[in-house]
């Protein structure tokens, strides 16, 4: 059967992760014929390595350095936009949602090279499950108007995850369940070490990047969804999506900009794919598969660095977005409307404001990119591009 799901996996390091997955599908009778599988890596790591891999495994893939991705946009016409991709960045899986919506993939999935599955789960026949659930299911709101993912266990760990505004803490929880129909992305969340911001991790003592208090199957309690009007935190390690979300989902650009904002390319993208699906009345099934999060040890100091600049922006982005949009039938309508607030507004009572601007007008070309991706020759869609000699 022709791969109806690209695999997207960001990766400098520890791709060989993915051989756990591909045998997670084998235990689990997942049929890894419907993956293809993309690393987006850079230009000083060993990509033949990445790609003998995948030929062992007997995996259907493509590993793309910096090189290689600006060989694909000069192959399909759309140089002019391969700045949407920020260098040495986590964003650079954006790269891996414009290879999905070239070769059109039905699917997509996402996931970090610092993670492996758990056995006794059947990791992608569980996000595809939730993808296409249909049924009653928890729905949680908050008083903030902010869902914490970690909430079912809160009162033994008191987390909150990277990119959770400081002002929706101390929010009062309330659940219930209604009819869940058109689920548009599954999130799998994580055991052993939580996804934190430097803060947090600094407020429960560690320097070394990772959080002392760790989560275990135990903290989680079954999958919900955030309620319409409710924002919730989007991480991309391990994460599953439908084709049509693409258009709202660009991963936004961070590290590789002069305000030096960092580390909210998931978030961000997240809130925009919130704001879009309750405009839409789609849903985003939180929950199970679970992966387990083995985050490398690296200075917590140097995750605040990159955060800071972008903290004041982070507390306050879902207030500029959240009426907006509100009469649009698509996601690329939302999005839009979305870029424009951002792009034209006056943000200069805000720290790095024009960073806002910035975002907004790369949304834009984001939709273009999308755009002339659909008017290129079919015929660059059929095959892979081949390798470099390189």
């Amino acid at each position: 059967m022709r791969a109806d799901t690209c695999v997207i996996v960001p990766t400098i390091r520890e791709y060989e992760c993915m051989r756990a997955y591909f045998e997670n599908a084998r235990e689990h009778e997942f049929d890894l014929d419907r993956l293809h599988v993309v690393l987006v890596t850079e230009d000083f790591c060993d990509t033949a390595a990445m790609q003998a891999m995948l030929d062992e495994e007997g995996v259907s893939g493509e590993v793309f350095d910096g090189s290689r991705r600006e060989e694909w946009f000069e192959a399909y016409g759309l140089s002019e936009f391969s700045h949407l991709i920020p260098a040495a960045s986590h964003a650079q899986t954006s790269f891996g949602l414009l290879y999905l919506w070239a070769h059109e993939f039905e699917y997509g999935v996402f996931i970090d090279d610092d993670t492996l599955p758990h056995s006794e789960e059947d990791f992608f026949g569980r996000h595809f499950e939730n993808l296409g659930y249909e049924g009653e299911m928890e729905c949680v709101r908050s008083d903030e108007q902010w869902v914490n993912v970690l909430y079912q266990n809160f009162d033994e760990h008191g987390l909150y995850p990277r990119g959770y505004p400081y002002a929706a803490m101390d929010e009062t929880v309330e659940t219930d369940s209604r009819e869940v129909d058109d689920v548009v992305a599954s999130q799998g969340l994580w055991t052993n070490v939580p996804d934190l911001d430097a803060v947090r991790i600094l407020m429960d003592g560690d320097l070394r990047g990772q959080a002392q208090t760790r989560t275990s199957t135990e903290d989680f309690d079954g999958d919900f969804v955030a309620d319409r009007g409710q924002y919730l935190t989007v991480c991309s390690m391990n994460l599953a999506f439908k084709r049509e979300v693409v258009p709202a989902f660009y991963q936004l650009p961070m590290d590789d900009n002069e305000w030096e904002v960092g580390r909210f390319d998931d978030i961000w993208s997240g809130v925009f794919l919130k704001r879009a699906a309750d405009v839409l009345d789609k849903d985003i099934v939180n929950g199970r598969p679970l992966c387990e999060h083995n985050k490398a040890p690296r200075p917590t100091f140097d995750d605040l660095n990159n955060e800071v600049p972008g903290l004041e922006l982070n507390e306050h982005l879902w207030e500029l977005v959240d009426d907006v949009g509100g009469d649009c039938e698509t996601y690329a309508g939302v999005f839009e409307a979305i870029a424009d607030e951002l792009a034209e507004g006056d943000w200069d009572e805000y720290n790095n404001g024009a960073f806002y601007t910035f975002v907004g007008e790369r949304m834009r070309e984001w939709l273009d990119c999308l755009t002339a991706l659909e008017s290129t020759d079919g015929s660059l869609h059929a095959e892979p591009l081949a390798a470099s000699d390189d």
